[in-house]
């Protein structure tokens, strides 16, 4: 479930932001099926990518990683 949680809303972040897969993922220096992984919430992401994908996204660490998966 929590990866599932992370998946969303890096997906949702992604796309308001304007990136697809191929560009977010390019500019993290992973491979898409990477990126796509966690977005459905095959792989849980560590703490570092998550930092990554938000200073990527210009959003805080918090707002990627929501309270509820945090407990």
């Amino acid at each position: 479930m929590e990866a599932e949680v992370y998946g969303r809303r890096i997906r949702a972040f992604r796309k308001l932001k304007g990136y697809t897969q191929e560009g977010l993922a390019k500019e993290l220096g992973v491979s898409v099926s990477v990126l796509g992984e966690v977005e459905r919430g095959n792989r849980i992401p560590t703490t570092d990518f998550l930092k990554s994908v938000a200073k990527q996204l210009s959003v805080t660490f918090d707002e990627l990683v929501p309270l509820e998966v945090k407990k």
